[in-house]
C-alpha cells in the first residue's frame, strides 16, 4: 500500500467552510460601507435653526435679536386648532403700543425633516392677535422662531404638538456664567 492512497484527496479551498466564514465579516463591512455612503450622499443635511456665526474654530451665537425682544418686552403664544384647521396666536408687548401692528414671520421647523418646515407671513390685528389657516399640523417637535416684519427681533423656542396644546415664547436671555 501507497502512501498516497492513504490520504484524502485534497479538496479546493472554495468548498471548505472554513474561508467562507472569514470573508463575511469584510464582505459585510463593505455593503454597510456603501449602503452607509449612499444614505450620506443621497440625504439632504438638516440646517440648524437660529442665529449663529463661525469666527475661527468657534461657533457663537447672535443674541442682538433677542437682547431687542427683552427690552420690548415681548412675548407671543402660539397654537393649533384642528378641528379648525388654524394656527391662532397672540403677540403681547409689556409697552402700552397697541396699533402698531406689524407682520411677523413665523417659522416651524421640523425637528428631524426640513421639507416639512412651515413658513408662514400673519398680520396681527391691534391687539396683536392673529388667526391663520393651516392644514393638519404633523404630530412632532417644532422649533418655532417669530420674528418681526424688519426682523430685529425674534422670539424663538421649542413645541411639542399634540402633547402641548400651545407654547408660550418669552425673550429669556441665557445668563452670563461666572468666573
Amino acid at each position: 500500500m501507497s502512501i498516497s492512497m492513504m490520504t484524502p484527496p485534497a479538496t479546493p479551498w472554495w468548498k471548505q467552510r472554513w474561508p467562507w466564514l472569514l470573508m463575511l465579516g469584510p464582505a459585510v463591512v463593505v455593503v454597510a460601507g456603501t449602503y452607509t455612503g449612499w444614505l450620506a450622499y443621497s440625504r439632504q443635511d438638516a440646517l440648524v435653526v437660529g442665529d449663529y456665526y463661525k469666527q475661527g474654530k468657534a461657533i457663537n451665537q447672535d443674541l442682538r435679536r433677542d437682547r431687542l425682544a427683552a427690552t420690548l418686552g415681548l412675548s407671543v403664544e402660539v397654537g393649533y386648532d384642528a378641528t379648525q384647521g388654524a394656527l391662532t396666536g397672540q403677540l403681547r408687548r409689556t409697552a402700552s403700543d397697541h396699533g402698531k401692528a406689524e407682520r411677523l414671520f413665523v417659522h416651524l421647523s421640523h425637528a428631524t425633516l426640513p421639507e416639512k418646515d412651515i413658513q408662514l407671513v400673519v398680520q396681527p390685528d391691534e391687539f396683536g392677535a392673529f388667526q391663520i389657516n393651516l392644514p393638519m399640523l404633523e404630530r412632532s417637535r417644532w422649533v418655532v422662531l417669530v420674528e418681526g416684519e424688519r426682523r430685529d427681533w425674534r422670539l424663538a423656542g421649542t413645541w411639542s404638538w399634540p402633547a402641548q396644546r400651545s407654547v408660550t415664547l418669552h425673550a429669556d436671555l441665557p445668563q452670563p456664567a461666572d468666573n
